[in-house]
């Protein structure tokens, strides 16, 4: 089931002065309930302004949205209350302390103070809470940010950069406290460019550009669909294994004691082959599984009218 659901959703800025821009060109998104979603994009793909447009922030020129079923903005107070967001910079009282902004927030939210002091440690403040927001460094502001979207117990969390300022150390408390949110039931729609953590932590992911869809699935499915054909071997003499590889056709070069990369192998067999005929021997031999970073690189250079190779039944 579909929690949220966004189908050519088009969205152009009138600049003064200037050619409009569109930000989204007829982009679609589908995360499905449970586990961490992924939504990825270089700076100025479209990202930020999609969820916007999904929390009733801006207006979507064309398109159709829906969350938890309904339509949005439209219906979005009907499903306002099942819904936590982050978007862009949290913005709080600064003579307030952490625990004073949260509970106007409960309060203004009729729910009990009790869940302020939950969510504080569940983001990892309770030790600052009493302390003002305008002392907080720009991960506490993050984490309080955090905070704020979690005290309803959101039924689907929205998040817009959440590891923006953080230490490596406050990133992993992050990770480890979305990943116990989606195992609990949360669904989380996260929109990040730190790739080596979105890997880490998300079950499916969407790859946008200039304001499309290029692909959609599992972590694993868009990693296995973009992986090349590119083998590591280990094997005693690389300077000489490269010469013969080359020679034979393949595009092979020495990365030192990481062993001996070829490229264009579809077929290992046949390079351990043409090794072998030249009686140098492999000792090992390793498909080399491109990551999410080279993924994102490759798809996000394709121009803005390329295709949309969505995998895994993602629509």
């Amino acid at each position: 089931m579909a929690v949220i659901e966004v189908q050519g959703v088009h969205k152009t800025y009138r600049r003064r002065g200037r050619p409009p821009k569109a930000a989204l060109d007829g982009l679609d998104l589908s995360v499905d309930e449970g586990g961490v979603h992924g939504f990825l994009g270089p700076n100025g793909s479209g990202k930020t302004t999609l969820l916007r447009c999904l929390m009733g922030l801006a207006r979507a020129d064309s398109g159709e949205m829906h969350m938890l079923g309904h339509a949005t903005p439209k219906a979005l107070p009907k499903v306002v209350g099942d819904v936590g967001s982050l978007l862009e910079s949290p913005a709080f009282f600064p003579p307030y302390s952490g625990r004073l902004n949260l509970s106007l927030l409960a309060t203004g939210q009729r729910l009990p103070r009790t869940r302020v002091d939950e969510v504080l440690e569940l983001v990892g403040l309770t030790d600052a809470a009493d302390d003002r927001v305008k002392g907080y460094s720009l991960g506490m502001r993050q984490r309080l940010g955090i905070a704020a979207a979690l005290l309803n117990r959101p039924l689907v969390l929205v998040l817009d950069e959440p590891s923006n300022g953080l230490d490596p150390a406050g990133m992993k408390e992050v990770r480890l406290l979305l990943r116990q949110l989606a195992d609990d039931g949360t669904t989380v729609l996260l929109s990040s460019h730190l790739l080596n953590e979105v890997q880490q932590i998300c079950d499916h992911v969407t790859i946008v550009s200039h304001g499309r869809r290029v692909t959609a699935g599992t972590v694993t499915e868009v990693l296995a669909t973009h992986t090349g054909t590119a083998v590591r071997l280990g094997i005693s003499d690389a300077p000489a294994a490269v010469q013969v590889l080359v020679a034979a056709g393949f595009a092979a070069r020495d990365e030192g004691g990481l062993g001996v990369v070829v490229d264009n192998a579809p077929d290992p067999a046949l390079v351990t082959k043409a090794l072998a005929d030249r009686q140098h021997y492999v000792s090992w031999l390793q498909p080399q599984q491109a990551d999410l970073e080279e993924v994102f690189l490759q798809l996000t250079a394709e121009p803005a009218a390329a295709s949309d190779p969505t995998v895994g039944g993602q629509s």
